[in-house]
């Protein structure tokens, strides 16, 4: 800001007397304050930077099949954030939340289970999925989410087989179409802290690691390989790449590894998210060992490292494997050259 120059006006005087002379002051004035910086927008469950506004819809969780039948899924590469849990028989189902970006459809879909109420419960939003039994439907139901069920009144024209794969593994949804119909619904929150420009993500300063390999049972394998081209981990299942619909690799920059402990009610697995347990956190390559912890079912899962520090995250997509503590987790460095 310029200076202020302040002007003293000169009074009349004869001819024959000099002219006081009056020279002008500056007066000094404090420093202009730095502009402030302008204010930064993540998107909630990714962390990735994103315009004001741009992502104030509610967020669209789905319980999708991983039946072989079922593969290739439909846009789970494309969600923000997949948690993958076991079921009966040794095998896995994923819960799948959509917010930043939201697919013409997804799927194929299938039926809740015991431990989604307490997945879903902190994102609110819309939870689509076939059906279940009657108890299961009944803890969804009183849950803090829009139920869009398939074969129900609201989702007649949102819901529907596809001709491409075999019933039961053939239920799909029409993504953007639900979430249109219930702009009422607020976005989630945001649920993990993320990296910035100036503070790295919690895994970099840990362990290098090469790959992932996870049992949930003596049928359900998973790998994670890190893939420095790509910048991401890319995921194998039962000993063979797991490929998308567009034959790429499904891809992960942040793999959450929880440790959860698992109950059996008349045969059916309920991974237990409440209480607190240990974990892994990877992402850059690198893994950090971390503890988890989630007071209630409506609660964020809390992850900090052995310090006590809070685990922040790449921004990108999330996978939180939840590995039954009668399964295994192994780290595998990089080879030396």
């Amino acid at each position: 800001m310029l200076a202020t120059v302040a002007l003293t006006a000169t009074a009349c005087a004869p001819a024959t007397t000099p002219v006081a002379s009056t020279s002008a002051t500056s007066t000094p004035t404090a420093s202009a304050a730095p502009a402030a910086p302008d204010p930064v927008f993540l998107a909630p469950l990714t962390g990735v930077t994103i315009a004001e506004g741009s992502a104030a819809n509610a967020s669209i969780a789905a319980k999708i099949d991983n039946h072989p039948a079922a593969r290739p899924q439909v846009s789970i590469e494309t969600a923000d954030i997949v948690f993958e849990e076991l079921v009966e028989g040794g095998m896995t189902r994923y819960l799948a939340i959509w917010q930043s970006t939201i697919p013409a459809e997804l799927g194929p879909v299938r039926s809740v289970r015991p431990m989604d109420p307490d997945i879903v419960s902190p994102f609110g939003g819309i939870m689509a999925y076939s059906g279940g039994q009657a108890r299961f439907v009944a803890m969804m139901q009183a849950s803090p989410v829009y139920n869009a069920i398939h074969g129900q009144a609201d989702t007649e024209n949102t819901f529907f087989r596809t001709p491409t794969k075999s019933s039961p593994h053939n239920v799909l949804v029409k993504a953007q179409d639900v979430v249109a119909e219930h702009t009422d619904l607020p976005a989630p929150a945001q649920q993990f802290g993320y990296a910035t420009e100036t503070v790295p993500a919690s895994a970099m300063s840990g362990t290098a690691t090469s790959v992932i390999n996870l049992v949930f049972s003596q049928m359900s394998t998973r790998s994670w390989t890190w893939d420095a081209a790509r910048g991401a981990f890319a995921r194998s299942q039962d000993g063979a790449t797991d490929l998308d619909t567009a034959g790429s690799p499904y891809g992960a920059t942040n793999v959450l590894v929880l440790r959860v402990p698992v109950t059996v009610e008349q045969d059916i697995p309920k991974s237990e998210l409440v209480g607190t347990g240990e974990a892994w956190v990877s992402s850059g390559g690198h893994t950090v060992h971390a503890t988890w912890s989630k007071t209630a079912a409506a609660e964020k899962i809390t992850l900090v490292d052995d310090a006590g520090a809070q685990i922040l995250l790449a921004p990108g997509n999330s996978w939180i494997e939840l590995v039954p503590q009668a399964g295994s987790v192994e780290l595998v460095p990089p080879t030396t050259p």
